[in-house]
C-alpha cells in the first residue's frame, strides 16, 4: 500500500510543471480584460464668456451640441428624450455655495432645462436644487422659477429621510437642522440621512459642477457636490481629506445617488483653481468649456487637472488634489480615474470633432 501511494506522489510531482504553465488563451483572445474606459464629450467656444461673464445664447448652442454628440442623436429633441423620459422627475443637481461667478453658472442650468422642455418634460417634473436654499437665492436660482416655471429648492429645508442613509463608525457632532440632533444613544450621529428631496421627490439626477478647487475634496465637482450636498452629518468628513475620500465615493454609491444619476456635466467655462466656497476672480481663468459624460469620476480627474494646470499658469503653490478619492471611487466602480483610459472627444465652434486619449 505504501509503494502505491508512493508511487502516486512521484507522479504528481512529475506532472506539476505542467500544472504551473500559464494558461494561454485562443488565437485572438485575450484573458484580461480590457480596462475600462470612459467617453467625454467637451465642447469648446472661445465666445461663451465675455469677462468671465457667461453669454447664454453661446452657452445654450455648446449643450446643445455636446448632447448630440454625447447620445449619437441626431436632434437635441431626440439626445434629450434619450437621457430622460417625460414621466421622470428630473432633479438637476447644481453647486452654488460660492455664488454664481464661481458655482454652477445660472446659463449652464438653464441650457439644460430648455433642452429638456423640447423633450416634453413638464415644468413640474424639473427641481433644480442644492444642499441649501440661502446658496441657491444668493446665486440667483430662483430666477428660474418665474423663468421657466420650474421648482428651485434646498435639500435642507426638505427633511431628511429616517429610513435612507450612509452609516459609519465615525461619530459626527451634529448641528442643527441635522436629523438626529438633540438626540442621544450609542448610535446616534453615525448615520448620514439622504434628504427627502431626493429619495421621495426625483426619480433621476443630471449632476452639474464647476471647476473649482476645494481643499479637502480637490474639486467641488461631481463625486463631491452631489454626495455632501444630499445628505445631513456632514461636518465629520468635510474637515479631513482622508474622510472624505472614503465618505465621498460611498455616499454618492448609495442606490438613492449614484443610480438615479443619469448625466454629468462639468461647467469648465471658469476655472477657479484657489478661493474653495469663495468666489475669487483673480484666481481664475476662462476655459470656456462644458464637458458631459456619464462618468462623473472621468469628468473630476479631467477638473483636477485643469486646476493643476492653471496653478503651473499662474505660477501658485501647489495644493492637494486627493487622488485617492478618485481612486476609491473607481474601486467601487462609478467611473475612470485614470487619465489614459479617458477618451475625449472635442468639438470646436463650426468644426468637427477631434478625439484624443
Amino acid at each position: 500500500m505504501m509503494n502505491r501511494i508512493r508511487q502516486v506522489e512521484m507522479m504528481l510531482v512529475a506532472a506539476l510543471p505542467l500544472f504551473c504553465q500559464p494558461i494561454k488563451a485562443a488565437d485572438g483572445l485575450s484573458l484580461n480584460p480590457p480596462a475600462a474606459r470612459a467617453q467625454v464629450v467637451t465642447v469648446q467656444n472661445p465666445q461663451a464668456t465675455v469677462a468671465f461673464v457667461p453669454t447664454p445664447e453661446v452657452v445654450e448652442a455648446m449643450m446643445n451640441q455636446g448632447i448630440t454628440n454625447l447620445t449619437g442623436k441626431p436632434t437635441t429633441t431626440a439626445a434629450w428624450s434619450s437621457i430622460a423620459g417625460t414621466n421622470e422627475t428630473i432633479g438637476l443637481k447644481v453647486y452654488t455655495a460660492p455664488g454664481g461667478n464661481a458655482g454652477t453658472r445660472l446659463a449652464v442650468a438653464a441650457a439644460v432645462i430648455k433642452g429638456l422642455l423640447e423633450a416634453g418634460v413638464s415644468t413640474n417634473h424639473i427641481i433644480v436644487w442644492d444642499r441649501r436654499e440661502a446658496d441657491l437665492r444668493r446665486a440667483g436660482y430662483f430666477e428660474l422659477v418665474g423663468r421657466f416655471g420650474v421648482r428651485v429648492a434646498g435639500a435642507a429645508e426638505a427633511d431628511y429621510d429616517a429610513k435612507t442613509f450612509y452609516e459609519t463608525p465615525l461619530i459626527g457632532n451634529l448641528v442643527f437642522g441635522d436629523l438626529e440632533f438633540g438626540k442621544k444613544g450609542d448610535d446616534v450621529g453615525k448615520k448620514s440621512f439622504v434628504s427627502k428631496l431626493v429619495s421621495t421627490q426625483m426619480t433621476k439626477i443630471i449632476n452639474i459642477a464647476p471647476v473649482l478647487n476645494h481643499n479637502g475634496a480637490g474639486v467641488a465637482g461631481n463625486l463631491f457636490s452631489l454626495a455632501i450636498g444630499s445628505v445631513d452629518n456632514t461636518v465629520r468628513f468635510e474637515a479631513s481629506s482622508g474622510r472624505l475620500a472614503t465618505a465621498v465615493p460611498e455616499i454618492y454609491a448609495l442606490p438613492a445617488l449614484g443610480d438615479r444619476v443619469i448625466l454629468n456635466i462639468s461647467d469648465a467655462l471658469i476655472c477657479q483653481y484657489e478661493g474653495e466656497e469663495r468666489g475669487l476672480l483673480h484666481y481664475s481663468l476662462d476655459l470656456n468649456e462644458i464637458r458631459l459624460s456619464h462618468d462623473p469620476v472621468a469628468l473630476d480627474v479631467l477638473a483636477l487637472q485643469d486646476l493643476e494646470r492653471s496653478r503651473k499658469a499662474r505660477s501658485q503653490i501647489e495644493l492637494p488634489s486627493n487622488t485617492e478619492l478618485y481612486k476609491n471611487a473607481a474601486l467601487l466602480e462609478l467611473g475612470v480615474a485614470e487619465l489614459k483610459h479617458i477618451d475625449v472627444t472635442t468639438l470646436k465652434a463650426a468644426q468637427g470633432p477631434t478625439t484624443t486619449r
